[in-house]
């Protein structure tokens, strides 16, 4: 598919975009999702300042983010190491 132009608005600025028209769908989920934390944030916290409520919305996503790829990496591990256990299971039946 083509690019195309979108505006996406996060913490009341407006951001002129060019996307993929696959990605759009995921671009306005996503900044959806920052609004509503920026939101909730606002809401628990005594703070005020757009950058300050960005900033702490980034970093709870970044560390989500790191979590994630972590459990994946130890997914991956574990996968991993069940494959090994099978293939030496079967090396074992076949050999007797």
């Amino acid at each position: 598919m083509g690019d195309i132009s979108i505006k996406i608005n996060i913490a009341d600025r407006v951001y002129p975009l060019r996307v993929e028209t696959e990605e759009e769908e995921v671009i306005r989920h996503a900044a959806k999702l920052i609004n509503e934390k920026i939101k909730e944030l606002q809401d628990n916290y005594a703070v005020r300042d757009k950058q300050d409520l960005l900033s702490m919305c980034v970093l709870q996503y970044a560390t989500g983010m790191i979590k994630a790829e972590r459990n994946a990496q130890n997914q991956d591990i574990g996968l991993e190491q069940t494959v090994h256990e099978l293939d030496n299971l079967l090396t074992d039946f076949f050999k007797k």
